[in-house]
């Protein structure tokens, strides 16, 4: 029975497990919100529905949520197997750090298509009313966990290889 101790945890786990964490609350947060530039525009849009100008994680598309599961699936397992020798040195830092590479990639992308999320029709109108389709803070804390997420893999897989240095003869 491999020995799941969390004390035995080490903070680099810790660390992949809060940016994980991190993403998932960031899922309910905005990711993406219109905003006018025009003072009478900006009017009209506050007094629509919260939900007509501002859109979660879920509601963004596949690049927003999707990528949230390859930050915090990776984080939970470092931490519940990352202290297995034998989990460890068959590549679980290794796939936490694809994963978190993945993820980060995944986020930039949706970030570039980020005004994709309505057909060419409504972008014109957006665009013509002088309403802005950009960034909530809920992309941004995502954004920021896949980078911790991805450093502390990093430091990780360079750490496993100091490990397994050492360990031969």
């Amino acid at each position: 029975m491999p020995d799941l101790a969390l004390k035995k945890v080490t903070w680099r786990e810790w660390l992949g497990l809060a940016a994980g964490l991190l993403a998932l609350v960031a899922l309910f947060l905005p990711w993406m919100t219109l905003t006018a530039s025009r003072p009478e525009i900006e009017d009209v849009l506050k007094t629509l529905p919260a939900d007509d100008v501002t859109r979660d994680a879920w509601r963004s598309g596949f690049l927003a949520w999707a990528p949230v599961f390859l930050l915090f699936l990776p984080g939970l397992a470092v931490v519940l197997f990352g202290r297995v020798d034998a989990v460890r040195r068959a590549g679980l830092p290794h796939l936490w750090l694809m994963a978190a590479i993945g993820a980060l990639l995944l986020m930039l992308l949706g970030w570039l298509s980020l005004d994709w999320q309505f057909d060419a029709d409504q972008r014109g109108i957006l665009s013509a009313a002088g309403i802005e389709i950009g960034s909530g803070l809920g992309r941004y804390l995502g954004l920021l966990a896949a980078v911790v997420s991805a450093v502390v893999a990093f430091v990780d897989v360079r750490r496993l290889r100091a490990e397994t240095r050492v360990r031969r003869p």
